[in-house]
């Protein structure tokens, strides 16, 4: 050490915004501070974990122990070493370490600041330097000597609290005391001005002129070198500004700019609250979701300043209809909440949302015009439907859009039963997306075999949901949903190019593959369909004989010309057409005729009555006839017993599909069977 200073002024140092980083006794790096970032070049992320010899000069240059940060038993030292940025650059550095000790003394960190140094300094000149930066801090700096009174202060103390050098040393710390914090809360702080331990925490102080301030702290102690607290220092910064920032930004987060009313975020933490309240005291309660009707013609008519102006005047009628104690807010554009925490009845929130549709009569006047609004409620009730907000919302939100769809206006009451409809759908949505991005969907393929041959000459491929929890989950539990959400365009594009691939796959391993089938969504019929079935055989260099797209008769309702046309394109291309499930939806002989189909599928339906249904086996004839006539070949779906197959067989049918051959497989299996020839015994 140079002199008793030096170490007290780097342990006041290392607290600041200067390259400061700390290490495990073994050298490794656990913290790494944005000085030292901006020093080295490395990130956080990129330094912690690493070993300081990562550090290190290529050609050191310097006589000290090779690894000076692993000599803990020095205690506090200073050296010039030198050291290695990421982009190479080597360069001399002032090294100040330090070690922590536990309760027991024990050494437990060190605690390393890196200063670049362009020439070197004499001990003199290190030690003016040191404290120039100390003085020149932005950050208050306080030292006290045992007895807890002022020895030295920096300007920025000054600055901060008003108070000048000469007026704070010899003071004790009570010079800064604000009386805001209790016995408990002053002991910690004395307890670490005496060597109990680093603290760092928020206090508030009290300025020479009288004015309290919130400050952030952080207190250590200076020990000599029998370990005996000499001094302890406390650096500070004024954060009154940063407070006030907060509070304007907690009123942004929790408040709506427009009505000043809560917002959806501060409106469930009012409830959640107001819920609470309600279970211990046995309290009915409701939420309604009030939307507003017409208010997005006002809007786009008017101007937003209009539009804004109207919702102030809604919020404001509202406001006087309810209690104090109910909760009002806006959650959405042209969507107000409310909160009935206490109500008599389930039916008087009935009465609470009569009354909200009354204060919207009257009209509305806004720059001379008078505007008329009308609203939908929907009503959830605590804790009947409900015991959580998110619950609640979520059933009043059920209610006023099931309201709205029925064409009705006024308020509805939630259904329970509708809820468990609605929660099992919303659940199964939610799970099928996260099924598409954690790739838990697969195909199977179900084999289509010749009623002449009894080879495999098709497949069909069939996508399967493999749920982590509840196994494989069958498509019609989950298609349905796709197709409502819109989902079913993602997860038929995944099949298509799935399919393509696994095709690949099999022809690079030898295998003699037969034509797959991938079912289509009507979702899926548009003018691009074409384009993209070419681009996806062009990505898999596969011909577009390897591939049948099948139909359903929903597209029948469609425009029967547009749809002609796409079918046409995709013919063009190559790939053939088959008509799923026919006779169960639209059939219409006009329309089918029209189709350049080259397959027709007999439902399931009609096949598992056959042979001892008449009806069923009167369907199945007249769709083989018809079939035959426009010279499309027949495959019936669900076959399970040798009976159907032979009376399908006799009636002429050219395949068939189901479990009397096999269920759907996985890839591997179907190769298995490719390449076994294994056959289905038409005897």
């Amino acid at each position: 050490m140079a002199d008793a200073l030096h170490p007290h002024a780097w342990r006041i140092i290392e607290q600041l915004q200067v390259p400061i980083m700390t290490l495990d006794m073994a050298g490794y790096l656990t913290s790494w501070n944005q000085g030292a970032q901006h020093l080295f070049g490395y990130t956080p992320q990129e330094a912690i974990g690493q070993h300081v010899l990562f550090l290190y000069a290529d050609d050191a240059g310097d006589t000290q122990t090779p690894t000076p940060e692993l000599w803990p038993e020095r205690g506090n030292a200073v050296m010039e070493v030198w050291r290695r940025k990421k982009n190479g650059e080597n360069f001399k550095a002032a090294l100040v370490l330090s070690v922590l000790h536990d309760d027991h003394n024990q050494p437990l960190a060190l605690v390393a600041q890196m200063t670049e140094i362009t020439q070197t300094l004499e001990p003199h000149d290190r030690q003016k330097l040191h404290s120039s930066i100390i003085e020149d801090s932005d950050q208050g700096i306080l030292i006290t000597d045992i007895n807890e009174r002022i020895v030295s202060v920096n300007a920025a103390f000054s600055y901060i609290t008003g108070y000048s050098s000469q007026e704070a040393v010899g003071q004790t710390t009570d010079l800064l005391r604000s009386g805001e914090h209790n016995a408990d809360f002053r002991a910690k702080v004395l307890a670490a001005m005496h060597g109990s331990g680093p603290w760092q925490g928020e206090i508030i102080g009290k300025r020479k002129n009288g004015e309290l301030f919130p400050q952030s702290v952080s207190i250590s102690v200076v020990r000599n070198d029998a370990g005996r607290v000499t001094h302890a220092f406390s650096v500070f910064s004024d954060i009154s500004v940063l407070r006030d920032t907060e509070a304007r930004m907690q009123r942004l987060a929790n408040f709506d700019n427009i009505t000043g009313l809560p917002n959806r975020g501060h409106f469930h933490q009012l409830v959640d609250q107001g819920l609470a309240s309600a279970r211990r005291n046995n309290h009915i309660g409701a939420v309604l979701t009030v939307d507003l009707q017409r208010f997005d013609d006002v809007n786009e008519t008017f101007g937003h300043e209009i539009g804004e102006e109207l919702l102030r005047q809604v919020a404001e009628r509202f406001g006087q209809t309810l209690r104090e104690e109910d909760v009002l807010a806006r959650v959405a554009a042209s969507e107000f909440v409310v909160a009935l925490l206490n109500v008599q009845k389930r039916e008087h929130s009935g009465i609470v949302a009569q009354k909200l549709l009354a204060t919207l009569k009257p009209g509305f006047t806004i720059d001379s015009m008078v505007l008329h609004v009308g609203a939908n409620i929907g009503i959830s009730v605590f804790p009947e439907d409900g015991t959580d907000t998110v619950t609640l919302m979520q059933f009043a939100d059920v209610a006023v859009k099931r309201l709205k769809a029925e064409g009705d206006s006024g308020y509805l009451f939630y259904s329970p039963e509708m809820n468990q409809r609605a929660k099992e759908r919303w659940h199964l949505e939610d799970e099928l997306r996260q099924a598409l991005k954690s790739r838990h969907l697969l195909l199977h393929y179900q084999p289509k075999v010749s009623l002449r041959t009894g080879r495999i000459v098709g497949a069909e491929a069939l996508i399967r949901w493999q749920h982590p929890e509840k196994g494989m989950i069958s498509p019609g539990f989950f298609i349905p949903i796709a197709e409502e959400t819109g989902l079913i365009l993602e997860i038929g594009d995944w099949v298509l190019e799935e399919s393509c691939r696994q095709i690949r796959a099999w022809k690079d391993s030898g295998l003699q593959v037969p034509v797959v089938s991938v079912n289509l969504s009507a979702r899926q019929f548009d003018r691009q369909l074409p384009t993209r079935i070419q681009a996806v055989l062009g990505r898999y260099d596969l011909p577009a004989s390897c591939l049948q797209l099948e139909i359903t008769e929903s597209l029948l309702v469609r425009g029967t010309d547009g749809v002609v046309q796409i079918m046409n394109d995709l013919v063009a291309t190559g790939v053939s057409l088959s008509m799923d499930d026919f006779g169960t939806g639209y059939s219409s002989l006009a329309y089918l005729k029209k189709f350049p189909l080259t397959v027709l599928k007999i439902d399931r339906a009609f096949v598992i009555g056959i042979p001892h249904d008449d009806n069923d086996c009167a369907i199945a004839r007249a769709i083989v006839t018809m079939a035959q006539q426009l010279r499309q070949e027949i495959v019936a779906e669900g076959v399970e017993t040798r009976a159907q197959m032979h009376f399908l067989r006799d009636l002429g049918c050219d395949q068939l599909q189901g479990y009397l051959f096999s269920p759907a497989v996985p890839a591997s299996a179907l190769a298995h069977m490719l390449r076994t020839h294994v056959r289905l015994s038409l005897l």
